[in-house]
């Protein structure tokens, strides 16, 4: 059988494939009014696309915590019952494709109030929706960007009381998966490195404070996510910094951490948290670091980055280099993939009625 379309069982929850999509902003809810933040047509024709493709396991976009977490105006949130109930629609067809819903939480932190990406990515003032963004330290992440407002001890209660009130409400949305996000360099991942935290209290310094915050927010979002339902976590692996910055080691270490505080898989990318650093991108290159953890630690992998091609993808999941592919600009250019990957292995997947003449 190809190891690509085993199901893959997590607690109680059995995903159908391992064709898994990971989150992929879309920038495209309202800014402002009654249903800023919540998703539209836009978002219910693409995640549906891919699910009615065969795709196993779809994480919808990095969704704010609070409207200051989003990344841009334009972003997702999940910050009240009005996004929950839109939510609800996507959700419900995801299932009926027998594709798992899971759904990012994210706060932006210093890298928040920008444009969407195709309009230049800019930071934005008041004037275009935008807000003052929130850091662990007042450095600013590049000299586009401004300089964040440093969270008070006070303001880092608050924040984890968010995620934990947006896990919530995704258990309401119909999500049966839900991933925190401590990557590419947005609050939590700015709090894990030395390169953008720099604080000297209980939050900053030495590693075991610096992921203080992350370990909060696991345990808060842990306590109202059920039992039999799975957590996962994006991690960037590395900062990509020849010094001060987040290692490979350190992920490896937080991964056990993760594994004893509730979390079940680590989503395993890398970068994001430094301007300006060198990445050697080509196919398949953050492979290694999920490998490196799912060898080292006992918590469960999934690999993302320039996968591609079927072989590739199979290859990555035969080897034992992760649990389980995601595959993202792959995903927008062709949101049957899974389909085309398992009438080339072979394999079998899930195909809508509607389209059983393509068979």
């Amino acid at each position: 059988m190809s190891a690509l379309f085993e199901s893959y069982t997590l607690r109680e929850l059995t995903v159908p494939n391992r064709v898994w999509m990971p989150p992929m902003c879309q920038y495209s809810a309202a800014p402002d009014g009654p249903s800023v933040g919540a998703p539209g047509d836009w978002h219910f024709a693409h995640y549906g696309a891919r699910a009615a493709g065969g795709t196993g396991l779809i994480i919808v976009e990095a969704t704010a915590v609070s409207p200051e977490g989003r990344i841009s105006p334009y972003d997702l949130g999940i910050w009240n019952d009005t996004q929950v109930e839109a939510f609800r629609r996507i959700t419900r067809f995801l299932v009926s494709q027998g594709t798992v819903p899971a759904i990012q939480l994210a706060h932006s932190g210093r890298k928040g109030s920008t444009d969407r990406t195709w309009k230049g990515g800019g930071p934005l003032g008041p004037d275009a929706h935008g807000w003052q963004p929130l850091g662990p330290s007042p450095l600013a992440f590049d000299e586009r960007h401004p300089v964040p407002a440093e969270l008070t001890t006070d303001g880092i209660r608050e924040v984890v009381g968010q995620f934990a009130d947006a896990a919530r409400r995704a258990l309401d949305a119909g999500f049966e998966i839900a991933e925190i996000h401590g990557a590419h360099g947005y609050l939590i991942g700015e709090f894990l490195s030395p390169h953008s935290n720099r604080r000297t209290d209980a939050y900053g310094g030495s590693y075991e404070n610096r992921v203080r915050f992350a370990l909060e927010v696991v345990d808060a979002v842990r306590e109202v996510w059920p039992d039999d339902k799975p957590l996962f976590f994006r991690i960037s692996a590395t900062d990509w910094l020849e010094e001060n910055g987040w290692t490979p080691d350190d992920t490896v270490r937080l991964a056990a951490e993760l594994t004893a505080h509730g979390v079940d898989l680590l989503d395993v990318s890398t970068g994001g948290n430094a301007a300006g650093v060198r990445i050697p991108v080509g196919p398949g290159y953050q492979v290694p670091f999920a490998a490196r953890v799912r060898n080292e630690t006992s918590m469960a992998v999934a690999a993302v980055g320039l996968i591609t091609d079927v072989e590739q993808a199979e290859k990555i999941l035969a080897n034992g280099e992760a649990d389980a592919v995601l595959l993202g600009r792959e995903l927008l250019r062709n949101p049957s993939w899974a389909q085309h990957a398992a009438r080339e292995l072979g394999a079998a997947v899930h195909v809508p009625e509607q389209y059983h003449r393509s068979v």
